[in-house]
């Protein structure tokens, strides 16, 4: 009789006793490790109230990139008003079920890492990302483990000449499946396992199950958030991992593809997943200093009076950051944001500049407005400026 050797590592004899061996992925662990001990000191060094700032960018960043993963491009607006809603932020913003969803996900995920994961709340989860059981036109199962007798499978390109990436375990198997997932899971969260593994090693877990007709890698994503949770032992997001594997989607496809495929040694995954997590750590020092900035950069000018059009704008150009502005503000470009006269945004746009606020560079219709942060150049030669 023929045999054939497994293609996906769930056919392995050894499935699913996933294993990595320590002292290859010391190096990497440590490393995140590190650099996450690093955004820890940050945050205390900027202080509650400096804190509330950072969650809302990273929780924004952790839902747009989670989507944008997937191929779905959310509005940012939204986004920033579940997130504000969510964080318990006062916020009049625009609403949207679907991004209401997503975000209420990541959220149950970060802020209620020490009650249990089981199916029930893995199927809520997934139910919030399609509020009315569809994905676009197409109905989908929600709220349920998929029980289609047709293979869930992984596809590109176009119809006539797809490419097969993954094949999922059947859906006849999936309850089986992830009953020993979750029970690993359990089991694993005060066994002593490294936690930044024990997240790498659930995600690719979860994503070799596949256990949902749609919404698999962002619950999947949020099962890694979770057990990174887990591992600190707090509920505040320091991080969006989403965001560093939307920067290198093509390394994260392949990473996961490569751990599907092999043995149940995953070792490679998972240094490749402490890597991604440190990036992410350090992106994520970078919005800390950010917010620091434009803090400081509001204590220099808390005597100077300003009115709402011109706090917005300075609100605006902080969050653009440095050269956010391509080619600079003009008197143009900030009439599309203020309904006012052409004299009274010149007007206020003077004051800025008298108040040391915005600096100019140019004259007469070439003048560009730039804001006055230190060591911001906005791509201006130092000459001009």
């Amino acid at each position: 009789m023929a045999t054939f050797a497994p293609l996906y590592i769930w056919q392995q004899p050894d499935w699913p006793q996933l294993r990595f061996d320590l002292s290859e992925a010391s190096p990497a662990l440590l490393r995140a490790r590190e650099l996450r001990g690093e955004v820890n000191g940050m945050a205390r060094a900027i202080g509650l109230e400096g804190l509330v700032g950072v969650e809302q960018e990273l929780w924004t960043q952790e839902a747009v990139a989670t989507a944008a993963i997937e191929g779905e491009r959310l509005d940012l607006a939204a986004v920033r008003s579940s997130v504000m809603r969510r964080l318990g932020t006062d916020d009049a913003g625009p609403t949207d079920r679907h991004i209401d969803g997503l975000v209420e996900v990541i959220h149950d995920a970060t802020t209620n890492f020490d009650a249990p994961l089981d199916t029930d709340r893995l199927c809520r989860w997934q139910s919030a990302l399609f509020p009315g059981g569809t994905t676009g036109i197409r109905r989908i199962a929600v709220g349920r483990y998929r029980d289609h007798a047709d293979a869930m499978q992984i596809v590109s390109g176009l119809p006539g000449k797809e490419v097969v990436h993954y094949t999922a375990p059947p859906s006849s198997a999936v309850p089986r499946e992830m009953d020993a997932f979750l029970a690993w899971f359990a089991q694993t969260r005060h066994a002593g396992m490294d936690g930044i593994a024990r997240a790498a090693i659930a995600h690719l877990w979860f994503e070799t199950i596949h256990p949902f007709e749609d919404g698999n890698g962002r619950v999947g994503r949020a099962v890694a958030d979770m057990a990174l949770a887990q591992d600190t032992g707090a509920s505040t997001r320091l991080f969006s991992l989403s965001r560093q594997l939307l920067k290198d989607r093509k390394g994260y496809y392949d990473a996961l593809a490569v751990g599907q495929s092999g043995d149940a040694d995953v070792t490679p995954f998972v240094q490749w997943f402490a890597h991604a997590f440190g990036e992410a750590c350090v992106a994520s020092s970078q919005v800390i200093l950010s917010s620091l900035e434009r803090s400081r950069f509001w204590a220099r000018h808390a005597q100077h009076p300003l009115n709402e059009r011109q706090r917005a704008l300075l609100r605006r150009l902080l969050e653009a950051g440095d050269g956010g502005f391509l080619g600079g503000l003009n008197v143009e470009k900030y009439l599309k944001m203020v309904r006012v006269s052409k004299a009274t945004a010149t007007r206020d746009l003077s004051e800025l500049v008298q108040n040391g606020m915005l600096y100019t560079v140019g004259q007469g219709k070439a003048v560009r407005y730039y804001l006055a942060m230190p060591g911001w150049t906005h791509g201006v030669a130092a000459e001009a400026r």
